[in-house]
């Protein structure tokens, strides 16, 4: 599922990249219900794509996806000068210190772990909208 942005929209651009539908389904409803344009993808590419094509606020990236890892993403993103700037939150359900360690080591402003409380993050994808320079 994908909206695409209208040029006329003012609201802050949030990109999802999740392969569960269910969960990508509830991020997508929780940053809309909380003023954000969704750019919703169920895998690595085309949310990679989108990305560079649209340039939103804030990505919220599974990192465990088919074709393209979150972290690959992030990865990409961090390599391109136009898309540096875009804040990621990757979601995952590694809670290992190990690997929330290895996602900022990576460039992530955020590793919220699965299961999580989506009040939560609507409020800690609002704290990295709110610290990123404009």
């Amino acid at each position: 599922m994908t909206n695409e942005p209208t040029p006329d929209n003012q609201l802050p651009v949030a990109l999802i990249a999740e392969d569960d539908r269910d969960i990508r389904e509830l991020v997508t409803a929780k940053l809309s219900a909380s003023g954000y344009q969704v750019l919703s993808f169920s895998n690595g590419p085309a949310a990679l794509a989108a990305a560079n094509e649209h340039q939103p606020d804030v990505a919220l990236l599974d990192v465990m996806m088919p074709g393209i890892s979150g972290i690959e993403i992030l990865t990409r993103l961090q390599k391109d000068p136009r898309t540096r700037s875009i804040p990621v939150i990757l979601l995952t359900a590694k809670s290992q210190e190990f690997d929330i360690d290895s996602g900022f080591a990576v460039g992530a402003a955020d590793y919220i772990v699965k299961p999580f409380s989506p009040r939560d993050l609507v409020a800690r994808v609002n704290a990295v909208i709110g610290r990123t320079p404009a």
